[in-house]
């Protein structure tokens, strides 16, 4: 066999072998290999003008895919262009670029306020479209992705391994929100709505929504949202200020039946673990919130969330969600940046 051969077989396998960084809606990666674990890395809060050799810590724990949580650059900008240069700054870090390199399954994630481009902002932000082309981008979501041709970033992924099936539901939870009520109470910063006059994902992500879920038949249902979904008495961004909302989410959960039910959040510059026993669930329905990964809430001195399981973790941090694909078990870890060590864990186990 002459040399020239030999690169144009190898060079075929390695292109046969390739997963993309990012699918867009209900797109599904297959892989028969009889994996019975599956790792999930995840983060949130990243200034990208910040040291990012952190990236060289979590690449030790050899993840499967990483999900980004939101906040994934600090822009807070209508520069476009500006907007544009802190990506890139990010996307091109080298230590960033060795990190996903070595993800067979690549980088999904949501947006949240900073890289939508300003503090607390929802469906009121005149440059979400700008924002959104520039979020594309740096997912590597191409222009002819469903996500492209409708409003929002939220989109499902599916990956098949093992002879499991693990589906992503990523929600977009700016660009159809409705404006925030100010609490009067100086020590919260909002209050809730008191009708459902309002809206946190809009008509047309729940009716996207709706239809993934009744048509999932994924023995792992994931749940990714910027903003935590539990946690709802501190007063700042939550579900919480949408209730008509929360109660909706659980009950299309509960009438669809799905599967092995987690949800992940960021947002905080705090990493917790929520639980929430519901009427109908076999288990109780888990919130991991990880964040943030280059700066943390240091000042943190207590907040009140009756669904908290252990400790509010107030350093940077990342997560890690050890899924037992046959076993239907999850090991969920809060870890340092610093140097990879467990802060915190949490077993789940979802079998009946």
């Amino acid at each position: 066999m002459n040399n020239r051969f030999l690169v144009l077989v190898l060079a075929s396998i390695l292109l046969g072998s390739c997963k993309p960084n990012s699918q867009g809606n209900s797109e599904e990666t297959a892989d028969t290999d009889q994996k019975t674990n599956f790792k999930i890395a995840l983060g949130s809060c990243n200034r990208q003008d910040m040291p990012q050799d952190y990236w060289s810590v979590i690449q030790k724990d050899s993840a499967d895919i990483f999900i980004w949580g939101g906040d994934n650059i600090y822009a807070d900008t209508p520069d476009m262009e500006l907007m544009e240069a802190k990506y890139d700054s990010l996307k091109h870090n080298t230590h960033y670029q060795s990190f996903v390199s070595e993800l067979p399954y690549g980088v999904i994630g949501v947006w949240d306020d900073h890289d939508y481009g300003k503090n607390d902002a929802g469906k009121e932000w005149k440059y979400k479209e700008e924002a959104k082309t520039l979020f594309m981008d740096f997912m590597d979501i191409d222009s002819t992705d469903a996500m492209a041709n409708r409003g929002g970033v939220y989109q499902a992924q599916s990956i098949q391994i093992g002879g499991k099936t693990i589906k992503f539901y990523m929600l977009d939870t700016r660009y159809f929100r409705d404006g925030l009520l100010k609490a009067e109470d100086s020590r919260r910063r909002y209050k809730p709505y008191t009708s459902a006059d309002s809206t946190l994902l809009g008509h047309e992500q729940w009716k996207w929504l709706e239809e993934e879920f009744k048509n999932s038949e994924a023995d792992f249902n994931i749940i990714v949202s910027s903003i935590q979904f539990l946690s709802s008495e501190h007063g700042f961004e939550t579900w919480g200020n949408f209730p008509h909302e929360v109660e909706k989410l659980q009950s299309l959960l509960l009438e669809y039946s799905l599967d092995n039910v987690l949800m992940l959040s960021g947002d905080r510059h705090i990493s917790e673990f929520s639980q929430k026993k519901i009427e109908g669930l076999d288990y109780p329905l888990t919130d991991f919130t990880s964040s943030g990964l280059t700066h943390a809430y240091s000042s943190y001195d207590g907040e009140p969330n009756q669904y908290r399981v252990g400790e509010v973790v107030a350093k940077t941090s990342y997560g890690i969600v050890d899924l037992d694909l046959e076993n239907e078990e999850a090991e969920l870890k809060i870890k340092s940046t610093k140097d990879g060590d467990v802060i915190q864990n949490l077993k789940l186990s979802f079998s009946k």
